[in-house]
């Protein structure tokens, strides 16, 4: 667990409140182990980090997208606030190493666990929010989350629109191939290949098969890119 003035400067906000900071960044797990006084853990700050996120995310799209109607504005919202989505957002400050997490969590992957480090980037969301306001808050959403968004559709709906790439491009299936499965039942850990006919264009991992396909149909696509234009 890396120091505060690290990631404050990662994130590019400086808190006033530290305890905030500290508090989004406190897994249940370690609440539980430290036993610590309740509602200690991340969630509240969560809860409110999600509704910031919806209100700034909405606002950006609406304004962004003045051609797209309701129903597609909230499918484009719903691509970027997605757990998968906002776990790969938290890449760029690498967030999971300054997580406080329980013995067990921290062994069995709960740094890169997409459930945590989503939880966790709203949970900060909701502390900067707290300590600074709504703008230092919409400015941190803009930074890290409402970048890309193209690629962050992409990513979201990546099996679907490989499988409609392969329809419409190939003559040969498209499937994905289970490479390993490491791990105890509570922490499994899968690594699959999507192939069209025989060939592998993506691989993926993740800690379920489902995650792990996902990831390895958006690298199929990244290699299929002149196709979707």
């Amino acid at each position: 667990m890396a120091d505060f003035a690290e990631l404050e400067k990662v994130i590019g906000y400086e808190f006033r409140q530290k305890g905030l900071l500290r508090q989004a960044l406190t897994h249940s797990s370690f609440a539980n182990e430290k036993h610590m006084k309740k509602l200690s853990d991340n969630e509240r700050l969560e809860f409110l980090g999600d509704a910031v996120l919806e209100v700034v995310s909405s606002e950006f799209l609406y304004r962004n997208y003045p051609k797209l109607p309701e129903g597609d504005l909230t499918k484009l919202r719903a691509s970027i606030v997605c757990e998968p989505t906002l776990a790969l957002c938290t890449r760029e400050m690498d967030l999971g190493r300054y997580l406080f997490l329980g013995k067990g969590e921290n062994q069995t992957g709960g740094r890169t666990r997409k459930s945590i480090l989503s939880d966790a980037l709203e949970a900060v969301i909701g502390a900067i929010y707290l300590d600074g306001g709504f703008a230092p808050a919409q400015r941190f959403i803009q930074k890290f989350i409402l970048t890309d968004i193209e690629h962050k559709k992409l990513f979201y709906d990546s099996k679907t629109i490989l499988q409609e790439v392969v329809q419409g491009n190939f003559d040969e299936p498209l499937s994905y191939e289970l490479l390993a499965e490491e791990g105890p039942d509570h922490d499994k850990s899968f690594r699959v290949a999507a192939k069209i006919g025989g060939r592998q264009l993506g691989e993926g991992s993740g800690h379920t098969k489902k995650a792990a396909e996902q990831e390895a149909a958006y690298q199929a696509l990244l290699q299929l890119k002149p196709l979707l234009q």
